[in-house]
């Protein structure tokens, strides 16, 4: 597993935001929009984050399974991949490369509430094949958390680290984590909680000589998500969405 962001194929994958706003042809035919498809990803990741719950895995799994679940859009169409059989696969998938095993049976439970439903239990494993290839096999997630606690210490603010990790679960919702390098993630949520509790740490972002601009936008996109946030969770267009996509 590579060290080195830079060199990582994580990297490598980046996109712009043109490319992962993308509608393909086949979900074009279906009538599905640029919004639709953002709303069913939102809900997506909801699922997802439920599951890890139920299932008992780490935030880190659920941040890795969302990150493959969008990688996988910004390549094939939803109507090809459904979304209700993408989420938990991508679970069981992140759960197996963080090293956080759980039985696919018990992934499947979550949606089927039947431990004896060996069919959905199949679906998924072939499911998973369909993913890997779709990804090139590039399961290496870095993410904010990974510099998150030593830039929290650096910046005299320790005290934040709880809220600043509920900003950054929270950016699991928004394709951020497919545009920009973890760690600019992590400084802009660290940015809006710092800003919430008039903590002032303007000198410390100085020192670190990075784009200040490519933070503050960062961090932006963040805030507009959460004015939208409410208006997406109880959005009533997803059921007629998710029907186009039968």
């Amino acid at each position: 597993m590579a060290a080195n962001f830079w060199i990582s194929s994580h990297y490598k994958q980046l996109l712009d935001a043109e490319e992962v706003n993308v509608v393909h042809q086949l979900d074009k035919e279906r009538g599905i929009t640029a919004e639709d498809c953002k709303l069913v990803k939102f809900h997506t990741s909801q699922c997802i984050v439920e599951m890890a719950h139920c299932v008992e895995v780490r935030q880190r799994v659920a941040a890795t399974a969302i990150t493959y679940m969008r990688r996988l859009y910004t390549r094939r169409s939803m109507t090809e991949y459904d979304p209700r059989l993408v989420a938990p696969t991508c679970l069981y998938l992140a759960a197996k490369a963080e090293e956080s095993r759980v039985h696919a049976k018990l992934v499947a439970f979550q949606i089927t509430n039947d431990l004896s439903d060996v069919k959905y239990f199949k679906e998924i494993h072939k499911m998973e094949m369909k993913i890997l290839e779709a990804l090139n096999y590039y399961l290496l997630v870095f993410h904010p958390y990974r510099s998150l606690t030593q830039f929290l210490q650096d910046a005299g603010v320790s005290n934040l680290t709880e809220q600043t990790m509920g900003i950054i679960n929270d950016t699991y919702k928004t394709d951020l984590i497919l545009v920009h390098p973890p760690h600019l993630i992590a400084l802009a949520c660290i940015f809006i909680a710092s800003a919430q509790n008039d903590k002032e740490i303007t000198a410390w972002f100085e020192e670190l000589r990075v784009d200040m601009n490519v933070v503050q936008s960062i961090a932006m996109e963040i805030l507009d998500f959460y004015d939208s946030y409410k208006v997406m969770s109880e959005d009533p267009r997803i059921s007629a969405v998710m029907s186009k996509l039968r």
